[in-house]
């Protein structure tokens, strides 16, 4: 068995550990964007950046090298970074192929989700909805889970990690930008799941496409209001 050194021990530690910061920064800084806590057009400072998430500036730069990759933030002549604003038209797009996506994942994911999972799923859901706050974190927490428990268990990871792509760039239209969503949300939601422990699949699949087109058309009410 091949041993390391001292020193290479030090250094392999040292990458693991910017590596760790670098997704810490990546997660903090993604937070921040889906929060809009760094709205559309914001400048980037690497080393203010750095700064206020108590890091050096290298795991600072990886993580925004990958946020710029993934198209939440882009570079303007002369090297500047700037959080993305996406158009209507861009947003339009965007959710007509998770449409699109999102149909066939809940048609896989149909019948291969545990029901203990979706009932405690559809708990969480009921309360925030009895709770009535569309500002609580629970609401994105919730959302994000309902999401992505469909997408992984299409077993295509191609396809579940296209669809969460996805999902964040239009994350910034979330419950606290579109209050007036709140109950419609989440009765959306629990129509898919009644689906999914039915395992109905074409009733999941019609029930997601209507939650995509009716956040689609609340963005369009929203954006022609601005």
């Amino acid at each position: 068995m091949k041993t390391l050194d001292a020193s290479s021990y030090t250094t392999a530690l040292s990458a693991r550990r910017e590596q760790s910061l670098g997704q810490m920064a990546y997660d903090r800084l993604l937070d921040m964007l889906v929060r809009r806590d760094l709205p559309a057009g914001t400048v980037l400072h690497e080393r203010r950046l750095a700064e206020m998430l108590d890091i050096s500036r290298t795991p600072t730069r990886e993580a925004m090298s990958r946020l710029e990759t993934e198209g939440l933030i882009e570079r303007q002549p002369g090297g500047m970074l700037v959080v993305k604003e996406f158009s209507l038209r861009e947003l339009i797009e965007i959710l007509h192929v998770r449409r699109l996506l999102e149909r066939e994942s809940v048609t896989l994911a149909t019948g291969r989700i545990a029901d203990a999972v979706l009932a405690d799923l559809q708990r969480q859901m009921e309360s925030l909805l009895a709770a009535g706050d569309p500002d609580a974190p629970g609401n994105w927490e919730v959302d994000r889970r309902f999401h992505d428990l469909i997408a992984d268990h299409s077993h295509n990871a191609i396809l579940a990690k296209t669809i969460k792509d996805l999902r964040l760039k239009t994350q910034m239209f979330n419950l606290s930008r579109m209050p007036e969503r709140f109950e419609a949300v989440h009765r959306e939601h629990l129509a898919v799941v009644a689906a999914l422990r039915a395992k109905d699949a074409a009733a999941a699949a019609d029930a997601i496409a209507a939650h995509l087109e009716n956040f689609k058309q609340g963005i369009i009410r929203r954006l022609s209001e601005v």
